[in-house]
């Protein structure tokens, strides 16, 4: 098959466009390198720098396309709260852009990440893709606006549409900007270090950590897989995890010796989040493989930010 993966060159994105090189696809990527490094990609993706409101690359980069998914994104919570409408303008006005060109050159079929945020706080727990959406942020927010605009736009167009809204992915090669940095990551760099893990409120908060080799699977399956047209998929692991209890794997799995700072006065965002997979599983056939303790072993293994240094001799 023909894809186009937009953010080809970011955490996630680049993670799937390797695998659908690897597994014999054409593969071409979009990405304007805000956040992105064309470094990870494989040779055998064609990598193209643009941004995704440049409706004539689109066109070109569609052409003979069977699907696209669609990654580009801003994707930090705390930035969104400080920067909601350069949030707005990327992931939602980039997704329209995208569904229009698709729909201008006919492509069928998009698969497009969304976020577990969109629930935000819900009284019941696991969360399914039932729940009305609580957006808290900005962030959330866009996203939610972006599945909209792609079912909305899709129904009217004819163009299958796939909503997957993934939790909190993590795993081998995840940035690590200087301002806000994912969880996962950070927490291992600090405990290998020796430095400050610091805990938003008092780290009893629960997230869905999810490995991005997982992830990718579910991302792999939603481009074929039948019976899924306009349907939204949580894809997580299933358990729910506090922010505590993840900085203490980090230690342990590290063997690090970092000093733990809560900042109560900082809100931790929604209390619990433990996403729901039953239909993931029915419907493509996704199980999740990776352990947390496992992911973070792998994490180490492979990147040395998250392995302790060495003591002088």
């Amino acid at each position: 098959m023909n894809f186009l993966v937009t953010g080809c060159a970011g955490f996630l994105g680049a993670a799937l466009s390797n695998r659908l090189a690897r597994e014999g696809h054409q593969v071409r990527g979009l990405d304007d390198l805000s956040a992105g490094d064309p470094a990870r990609l494989s040779p055998d993706v064609l990598f193209n720098r643009g941004d995704v409101v440049d409706r004539p690359k689109l066109w070109t980069l569609l052409q003979e396309i069977d699907c696209v998914y669609h990654l580009a994104a801003r994707v930090s919570v705390p930035e969104s709260v400080l920067y909601p409408r350069e949030y707005n303008a990327v992931n939602v006005g980039g997704t329209v852009s995208v569904m229009e060109a698709m729909r201008d050159v006919g492509v069928k079929r998009v698969v497009l990440t969304s976020s577990g945020a969109v629930y935000g706080d819900q009284a019941e727990q696991p969360l399914v893709e039932q729940a009305i959406p609580n957006p808290r942020s900005p962030y959330a927010v866009s996203k939610l606006a972006a599945e909209y605009y792609v079912r909305t736009i899709g129904g009217l167009w004819g163009i299958e549409t796939v909503v997957l809204r993934v939790f909190n992915a993590y795993g081998p090669g995840q940035s690590l900007p200087a301002a806000h940095p994912p969880v996962v990551p950070h927490y291992l760099r600090q405990a290998a270090r020796g430095g400050t893990v610091v805990i938003h409120g008092k780290g009893d908060q629960t997230r869905d950590f999810v490995y991005v080799d997982d992830v990718v699977d579910a991302l792999v399956a939603a481009a074929t897989a039948p019976s899924i047209n306009r349907l939204v998929i949580n894809i997580g692991s299933g358990i729910e995890t506090s922010v505590r209890s993840l900085a203490q794997k980090a230690l342990e799995a590290t063997g690090g010796d970092a000093t733990w700072i809560f900042k109560e006065d900082q809100d931790p965002g929604p209390s619990r989040m433990r996403a729901d997979v039953a239909l993931a599983k029915s419907k493509l056939g996704y199980t999740p493989r990776v352990t947390l303790e496992e992911g973070l072993r792998t994490m180490i293994a492979r990147d040395p930010r998250f392995q302790p240094a060495k003591p002088a001799e």
